[in-house]
């Protein structure tokens, strides 16, 4: 009998681990209740004194041409740029994006997707909406301010005076996105966070692609959750988790931080809920070149299992539904997530 009910337990944690892990590579969110790793080298986010959140919009008309701001800013002054700028207090991102666009360029407008994530450490996070005009016309110069002069529709080919040349790639990444979609479609999910934090999916992929995951032992399996710290880039939360978890292994392996698949922000209550979640997809991957002691490289063999658990708090989880399994190769193979940058 008690074999029996440790049996429907551990059923019972397998469903709730795979729900949860389904429902973040979906771009749904859930709560964070707690941290695993580094929350003591961790403050709570707040706008304007320890953050900065920028959004930036990527919008094309039906030529393909995308829209641009000629910058008022006296050290860009004149400048072409996309409509960009920061989140103010108590907004949501999407807010701060459809605020900037009207500023800037007069266009009311609806967030598609995001494009791409840009991070200097938790300080500093850039967020690239590529979205859609819902109404409003075009800021003309008689409508200058100190928000922008003008806006205009630029071929990208006319000659023009970028304040950047950064924004030519995330032009790049929204005509390759509006062309063919390479991630679903990801958009802020409403759930409040107080610090930056990475949430982590972390597999790793057997020689015959079978699925393990790293799970938090208690007080029931979860997923690993850690903090964000300012000295190094927001995804480096996932290597503070591996060393942790398998410390010996460490240095055998890359921590890659393959992608986001959902983000969750609510920005209502300055200093409380000015943080982010990042739900991330990571592969654990055994570094299969090393050296040996005469500095030659040595090739190893791909390896079956996972590396061993060194920490109790720690468990690995075969997947076994096998939906879960082909979602997590596909993703993991074709890094079909939406792209987190770091310009360290």
């Amino acid at each position: 009998m008690k074999q029996r009910q440790t049996d429907i337990e551990m059923t019972s944690e397998r469903q709730l681990v795979e729900e949860q892990v389904e429902r973040l590579l979906s771009g749904q969110g859930s709560e964070v209740s707690l941290c695993d790793v580094g929350m003591e080298q961790s403050k709570p986010a707040a706008l304007r004194k320890n953050i900065t959140y920028i959004v930036c919009a990527v919008i094309f008309n039906e030529k393909e041409e995308v829209l641009m701001v000629q910058e008022a800013k006296q050290d860009c002054y004149k400048q072409w740029y996309l409509p960009a700028g920061r989140v103010e207090v108590g907004e949501s991102l999407e807010e701060a994006l459809r605020r900037e666009v009207k500023e800037e360029a007069g266009f009311d407008c609806e967030p598609i997707t995001m494009l791409l994530i840009q991070e200097q450490g938790p300080q500093w996070i850039r967020f690239i909406f590529l979205a859609r005009i819902s109404g409003g016309s075009l800021k003309s110069l008689a409508a200058a301010d100190q928000e922008s002069l003008q806006a205009a529709w630029w071929d990208r080919q006319s000659p023009l005076p970028l304040r950047g040349r950064d924004i030519l790639r995330l032009i790049e990444n929204g005509l390759k996105y509006r062309r063919n979609p390479w991630h679903p479609v990801t958009l802020p999910v409403d759930l409040s966070c107080r610090h930056v934090v990475q949430r982590m999916v972390l597999v790793f992929v057997g020689a015959e692609d079978q699925i393990w995951i790293l799970l938090v032992r208690g007080p029931t399996p979860h997923l690993p959750t850690a903090a964000a710290v300012k000295t190094h880039a927001v995804t480096w939360a996932a290597n503070m988790v591996v060393q942790e978890a398998l410390p010996s292994s460490y240095y055998d392996h890359d921590v890659a931080t393959l992608g986001v698949c959902g983000l969750q922000h609510n920005g209502r209550q300055h200093g409380r809920t000015d943080g982010v979640c990042l739900n991330t997809l990571v592969a654990l991957v055994p570094d299969r070149v090393q050296r040996d002691e005469d500095g030659l490289k040595v090739e190893l063999p791909p390896t079956g299992r996972p590396p061993p658990i060194e920490n109790p708090r720690y468990v690995w989880f075969e997947v076994q539904n096998l939906d879960l399994r082909e979602k997590l190769l596909e993703k993991t193979r074709n890094t079909s997530v939406l792209p987190i940058h770091s310009l360290y």
